[in-house]
């Protein structure tokens, strides 16, 4: 999940007829059991959100291959999720779900005096999505992530790319988003490789930690971020 604070960051139908089963691996979650159905395990509303910590984050998310009336829920959940810490966006693999589905928003903010973003206000839920041209300009910004928080670090990505998805229902989509929004489908993309913000940092003076005032959530000690990235499977 990119972290919401914008001032953070600078500047056809499916066919598939496999069953994909659970959309969550229910034996992460207490009180859950493999036999529970789908329906039962999505109606959680807000959902825990994974940290850095959890094997889960870094395994490759699966495809979805059934579009049912279950999944529009969890990205319903995931919406809401969002919203609730304040994010940009959110990647199944964050939440447990280990499928490939994200979901973006851009918040319009609720102070008048602040500048809106001209993506604000637009909510996206992509499946199975997949990066089919990238600019090639690249730009630097602060990216952070509830995965990992009170943490920031600066991040060099392309400033487009061209992306072909599906909703919720199969339809298939193709769209080119730029600048922020860009990198927040990026950012959560990474998420369904197993792949943090922090992998794509070499140079240890461009992570830094948060203070307890300036973070919105705990702040992850150094031991668990500073450490190498497992390979992801």
């Amino acid at each position: 999940m990119l972290l919401g604070q914008i001032g953070q960051v600078r500047q056809a139908g499916a066919n598939d007829a496999e069953d994909v089963g659970n959309l969550f691996d229910s034996t992460h979650f207490e009180g859950y059991h493999a036999d529970r159905n789908l329906t039962q395990e999505v109606n959680m509303g807000i959902r825990k959100v994974l940290y850095i910590d959890d094997d889960r984050l870094r395994q490759r998310a699966a495809k979805v291959t059934r579009f049912t009336p279950d999944l529009k829920q969890v990205a319903d959940d995931m919406l809401e999720t969002m919203r609730h810490y304040n994010g940009v966006g959110l990647a199944g693999p964050q939440i447990g779900v280990m499928k490939r589905i994200f979901v973006a928003e851009i918040p319009v903010p609720d102070d008048d005096t602040v500048e809106v973003h001209p993506q604000s206000g637009e909510r996206y839920v992509l499946v199975n999505p997949k990066i089919i041209k990238t600019a090639p300009q690249t730009d630097i910004g602060e990216e952070g992530c509830l995965s990992i928080p009170g943490w920031q670090g600066e991040v060099e990505r392309p400033v487009w790319v061209q992306i072909q998805a599906q909703d919720v229902t199969g339809r298939r989509l193709k769209l080119k988003v730029d600048n922020l929004l860009a990198r927040i489908f990026q950012h959560e993309m990474d998420h369904l490789d197993g792949v943090l913000f922090t992998d794509h940092i070499t140079d240890p003076q461009k992570l830094w930690q948060l203070s307890e005032q300036e973070a919105d959530q705990p702040v992850l000690p150094p031991e668990l971020v500073l450490q190498p990235a497992p390979q992801a499977r």
